[in-house]
């Protein structure tokens, strides 16, 4: 009998997150971050999601073989494919000469999407978000002027400074949504700044961290002549989130407690909690992104998420 689960997934950039289009491009950077058609917001792929947590999951489990794409060559065997291997199981396989064989996984990863946005003001930093990532959220009605914000508890004064930008106070104190409050940490919770679609994706774009690198020459150690590059990131302390669709299609995972010792093909390390489905392969991976984390520039300090919250799925 098939299972559908549902959850959704709050995450805090702890490191500046670069997921590149590919490519160079000519604009304000010559390294740009993947974006909503839509919106012009940046956002991260759950392609990019997925990726990361089926190596760190299979990692975990000491199935480094079924990471990856998982066509067969000579110095890769390929991906498992056994019915009593969670990462197969979760995330799909192929295997044999031309990925002959194939299975689906049962879930499925959406796209991490923004819900409040550090940004430098006079008073400090905030949190902004606009009614659309709200309602997208779950948290619908709210409502602000289209050149004003609502805030509560930041100044008694009319207006607030975002860096380029002066913003009027709509009305009295907002009432922030509880929905906010049990999710993020407590310096956060008093300043965050609800702005009107118009103006929340100027500022985002505004304030994206935008760091510059040189290539460097590996004959002199020295930099690359006319090798400076440009790049940009979502920055540390942003929060987003994604859903999490688990269809258990199949009804057969196999639960687990240890991981495989590959020394002796059976049961070795203890896991440390019981897999008893799907989302426990993911929520596996996702402990690990917060050190690993996802996308390009790793190795420059860039990349990692925290899981803070699972909330009620709307």
């Amino acid at each position: 009998m098939s299972t559908t689960e549902k959850h959704r997934y709050v995450m805090m950039t702890v490191d500046p997150v670069h997921v590149g289009t590919g490519g160079t491009r000519l604009g304000r950077v010559d390294l740009s971050i993947v974006r909503e058609p839509g919106t012009n917001l940046p956002k991260i792929p759950g392609t990019s999601l997925n990726g990361a947590l089926r190596h760190y999951a299979a990692v975990r489990y000491g199935k480094r073989r079924c990471a990856g794409q998982g066509q067969s060559s000579p110095n890769d065997p390929g991906h498992c494919g056994e019915d009593a291997c969670p990462i197969c199981y979760t995330f799909g396989y192929a295997k044999g000469e031309g990925a002959s064989t194939a299975h689906s996984g049962v879930v499925s990863i959406s796209d991490a999407r923004l819900l409040l946005f550090p940004v430098y003001s006079m008073v400090g930093p905030v949190w902004v978000t606009c009614p659309s990532a709200l309602t997208d959220f779950g948290l619908p009605n709210h409502t602000v002027q289209n050149d004003q914000a609502k805030w509560a508890g930041l100044t008694q004064q009319r207006y607030l400074s975002l860096g380029w930008l002066m913003v009027e106070k709509d009305g009295d104190d907002w009432q922030i949504p509880e929905g906010l409050t049990t999710i993020v940490a407590d310096p956060v919770k008093a300043r965050i700044v609800l702005l009107s679609d118009k103006l929340f994706s100027q500022v985002v774009n505004a304030n994206l961290e935008v760091r510059t690198s040189v290539s460097i020459n590996p004959d002199t150690g020295a930099a690359e002549d006319k090798a400076l590059f440009t790049y940009e990131a979502i920055p540390r302390a942003a929060y987003l989130w994604l859903d999490l669709i688990v269809d258990d299609y199949r009804a057969g995972f196999p639960k687990v407690s240890k991981a495989w010792d590959c020394s002796r093909d059976d049961a070795g390390a203890d896991l440390g909690t019981p897999w008893n489905g799907p989302a426990d392969v993911i929520a596996a991976g996702l402990q690990w992104m917060e050190h690993l984390g996802v996308g390009g520039m790793g190795t420059r300090g860039f990349g990692r998420l925290r899981k803070v919250a699972e909330v009620d799925y709307a």
